[in-house]
C-alpha cells in the first residue's frame, strides 16, 4: 500500500521533502511508517521515534492501522511566546 507522508517546518528540513510516497505492507501501522522513514538514514534518521502525527487530518497514536492512500502528516513541536 502507498502512504502519503507530509513533512512541515523542521521535519521538512530534516527530510529534504515536503511530501513523500512510502510503500508499506498491508497491516502496517503509523509506527511502521516512522521506522521505515528513520531507516532511510540521512535527515530521516533524525525524526523522533515517537513524533506527533495526524492520519487523514486527525491526530493519531503510533498504533493506528494504516490503509492504502492514507495521508500521514508529521507535526513538529512548536514553540511560542
Amino acid at each position: 500500500m502507498i502512504i502519503r507522508s507530509l513533512f512541515f517546518a523542521t521535519y521538512r528540513d530534516l527530510a529534504g521533502h515536503d511530501e513523500l510516497a512510502v510503500e508499506l505492507p498491508s497491516g502496517a501501522r503509523v509506527a511502521d511508517l516512522v521506522g521505515s522513514l528513520r531507516a532511510r538514514g540521512g535527515g530521516f534518521s533524525r525524526l523522533p521515534e515517537k513524533p506527533v502525527v495526524a492520519v487523514n487530518m486527525d491526530y493519531a497514536p503510533l498504533a493506528t492501522l494504516l490503509a492504502d492512500g492514507d495521508e500521514v502528516a508529521f507535526i513538529p513541536p512548536v514553540a511560542g511566546g
